[in-house]
């Protein structure tokens, strides 16, 4: 896969060149760069290394064109091929240029960043003591790189906080589990993919034949892409083949828009006789979004949450002679309905809010709207039961945790819904499902 894209951008390449020597007016500014390094080159102040001077052009150059377009340095480089393969050193934090400021993705589960509470959303200003304003996102990830157990710090601007926060961090070693299950029993399962890296697929596939094995079959499945920054294309396309038997799971259009490369998914070993409820939020992007959208325009699965993030573009990377590397977009991403992901994300067909348990309870318990039943010696309802103080969509959740709070130990499934209130919702979509196949 990798050889052939690598020869046509060669070709393109090389066809840039051919036209820049054609065209007069290319030439003339071609020369005009050249004029310009020699006589810095001569006359500058101090003694100027040429080598920084070209890979500032190249980085200049390709600042001009989307943030995900970038130079990697030979070391940079380097790291970028081992970070796909789910181990690498740093912090564990998935960022992208956003209104021009260094913006968390998602931080990835279980990293140091992740521990230190770095949330998605959050604004990097500073790393280090050194501003981030005009960094690419090569750079600012070299700087947030660096020797197991030494520290970093970012300087956070989070939104609702009127100062920044200081956060002082220890690399390590980030390995990265991507796939989590958690039995949600009745035969229901509820998998959580943090990010697209080697083997997602394989481990995605495995759990659900380990469900299998466990309950025979399985009921309903909840797929959660939330906070997920994505990855490997060919890790989405992988599971999502695993419940299509028919049609388009993604096609790209690159700069001609004549050429389409469309994705099929296979016929054989499809899971097609179960529902799904794929859950997202504003931090789901690329591969996530590419799954999500596979799994709706092909009527496969219910998407839940909140409208994610809108990174539809496809990026290839180029090794240059000197080790070095070109990050490029060379394509954006299409549903299989045709539709672009690229700054609109993928829109849930359920809106689920994602609310916070302890601020529910807190609005519901103590700052709740008097009623009739609230006043001292109201007449008694014809039937009554009792309920009423909590807002219908909440009561569910609310009486779950009343539920739990008295037992001294909690199963993983029942933590689980007892505190992620957007879950519940979906596992109660789910059943109500799965009750009208019957």
């Amino acid at each position: 896969m990798k050889k052939p894209i690598l020869f046509l951008l060669a070709i393109a390449f090389s066809g840039l060149v051919l036209i820049g020597a054609s065209s007069p007016d290319r030439y003339t500014e071609l020369q005009i760069f050249a004029k310009v390094l020699n006589i810095v080159q001569k006359y500058y102040v101090d003694e100027v290394d040429t080598k920084k001077l070209l890979q500032g052009a190249i980085k200049g150059m390709l600042s001009e064109l989307d943030p995900h377009t970038n130079y990697l340095a030979p070391q940079i480089y380097k790291e970028f091929e081992s970070e796909t393969s789910g181990e690498f050193g740093g912090l564990g934090i998935e960022i992208t240029i956003q209104n021009g400021y260094l913006t968390v993705i998602s931080p990835i589960e279980d990293t140091p960043a992740w521990k230190a509470g770095i949330k998605a959303g959050d604004r990097i200003v500073e790393i280090n003591g050194e501003s981030t304003k005009g960094l690419s996102l090569a750079e600012a990830a070299n700087l947030m790189r660096g020797k197991r157990g030494s520290p970093v710090k970012l300087k956070v601007r989070r939104e609702g906080d009127d100062e920044p926060k200081l956060f002082a961090i220890k690399r390590g070693r980030v390995k990265v589990k991507s796939v989590k299950y958690t039995d949600l029993d009745s035969g229901y399962a509820y998998i959580r993919l943090t990010s697209f890296i080697e083997n997602s697929g394989k481990d995605f596939g495995k759990a659900i034949k380990n469900h299998i094995a466990k309950h025979k079959k399985v009921s309903g499945l909840i797929i959660d892409l939330r906070r997920n920054p994505g990855g490997l294309l060919d890790q989405a396309v992988q599971i999502s083949d695993l419940f299509l038997d028919k049609g388009v799971i993604v096609s790209t259009i690159g700069r001609n828009k004549k050429e389409k490369e469309v994705i099929f998914a296979k016929k054989s070993g499809a899971y097609s006789n179960f529902p799904i409820i794929v859950l997202i939020n504003e931090f789901s992007a690329s591969a996530s979004e590419i799954l999500a959208g596979a799994l709706q325009d092909n009527k496969r699965a219910l998407v839940m949450g909140r409208r994610s993030f809108g990174k539809g573009s496809v990026q290839s990377v180029v090794k240059l002679g000197d080790g070095s590397g070109l990050k490029m977009t060379v394509a954006r991403y299409y549903t299989p309905n045709g539709i672009s992901i690229q700054a609109q994300g993928i829109q849930p067909d359920i809106v689920v809010e994602d609310i916070d348990p302890e601020a529910l309870e807190k609005a519901v318990i103590h700052k709740r709207v008097r009623r009739e039943q609230d006043i001292k010696n109201h007449l008694a309802a014809e039937n009554q039961d009792g309920a009423g103080h909590s807002e219908d969509y909440a009561r569910p959740f609310l009486q779950m945790r009343a539920l739990f709070k008295n037992k001294k130990k909690l199963s993983k499934s029942e933590k689980l819904l007892s505190t992620d209130y957007q879950v519940l919702q979906a596992f109660n979509y789910l059943r109500a499902v799965a009750a009208n196949r019957q």
